[in-house]
């Protein structure tokens, strides 16, 4: 993100009204390899790649933030590899991490990872490090420390079913998990910041926070998201597309101001549930609409949201998570240009 746009997006969370409203989008894996003509696979493994899908979509869409911006990553492997988790990577399809905890007796023994060295997360680094005067000539900056969130990675760990499971007969063991990896997470977000001080915010990601109820987010969830998000940042931004309605009042507790939501829940009652304290991206259908509908269709639904916001203060106009797979050039347009145009 540029200067500029960080600092507008600094002035959104504290409230002030933009006009036009922003656009912004969360772009990472899913998208960027395929609409940039290669696959997934080159995407990873190639940092010139990489850098180039960045900037050309920055380039092509200039009034658009992208979030977390040149965001490192090799989809859901970068954090489980650190604990020892084996990785496959088709060639153009997402990459998936492997459990490395058989069953619950093995969380015990699971080993505290080096963050500057174990598994993905030295290449992550590096890779920035090298594309960052890049970056920064083309007049951005790395703005975001970036990870999966804790219960993200247990059940990556452990398997979703299995942690579940444990959650309910052995919370004790869930507990010295959560633990485990929310130590591991507060070393890999402190690495980020100490390595590049520009970084001014969090982005987390954990789409589990909607598979559990209000007593289990409670107990093995709040208490950790508070400590992570603890950390003296600007910004402190979660995404989570999965349900919502449980932890949502919990937002401002868990130190977040920035959201990013799935599509099943107007942000009308999103601001009510958070009493208006946190920025809403978001939110329309990303792939029934922003991927596979006409950029006619994108436009319609683009308006029909913005014309039932009752407070358009700290909203930034997006679809519900992050770019899905195969949105064209012509839909975002489409979606930018109703944005834009739009009479506030």
């Amino acid at each position: 993100m540029t200067d500029q746009q960080w600092g507008l997006l600094k002035k959104i969370i504290n409230g002030e009204q933009i006009s036009p409203l922003p656009v912004g989008f969360i772009i990472d894996c899913p998208w960027l390899p395929n609409w940039y003509g290669i696959n997934i696979f080159d995407y990873f493994s190639n940092d010139d790649l990489w850098l180039n899908a960045n900037l050309k979509a920055l380039n092509d869409f200039p009034d658009v933030m992208f979030l977390p911006g040149f965001w490192s990553e090799y989809g859901m492997c970068t954090e489980p590899s650190a604990f020892g988790a084996r990785g496959t990577f088709p060639k153009n399809e997402f990459p998936h991490a492997h459990r490395v905890i058989q069953t619950s007796d093995d969380i015990e023994s699971l080993v505290h990872p080096n963050v500057a060295t174990d598994g993905m997360l030295p290449f992550v680094l590096n890779r920035l490090k090298l594309a960052q005067p890049k970056i920064e000539a083309a007049g951005h900056k790395i703005r975001f420390a970036v990870a999966r969130g804790p219960l993200n990675i247990a059940t990556f760990l452990m398997g979703t079913t299995e942690f579940l499971t444990t959650m309910m007969i052995e919370p004790e063991k869930v507990h010295l998990l959560m633990r485990k990896i929310t130590d591991f997470l507060k070393e890999w977000i402190n690495l980020q910041r100490e390595t590049f001080p520009s970084i001014d915010g969090i982005l987390m990601l954990d789409d589990i926070i909607g598979f559990v109820g209000e007593a289990e987010f409670c107990e093995f969830g709040l208490p950790y998201f508070k400590e992570l998000y603890s950390a003296d940042v600007s910004v402190k931004f979660l995404h989570n597309d999965a349900q919502c309605k449980v932890s949502a009042p919990f937002l401002p507790e868990m130190g977040i101001n920035l959201f990013n939501m799935g599509f099943d829940i107007h942000l009308n009652e999103l601001k009510e549930l958070t009493n208006n304290k946190v920025t809403m991206l978001g939110n329309i259908p990303p792939r029934d609409v922003l991927a596979k509908g006409t950029p006619d269709e994108v436009a319609r639904v683009t308006k029909d949201l913005l014309d039932s916001l009752t407070d358009k203060s700290r909203v930034i106009i997006s679809c519900g998570g992050g770019m899905p797979p195969a949105v064209s050039s012509e839909n975002i347009t489409a979606f930018i240009n109703t944005v834009k145009n739009y009479k506030l």
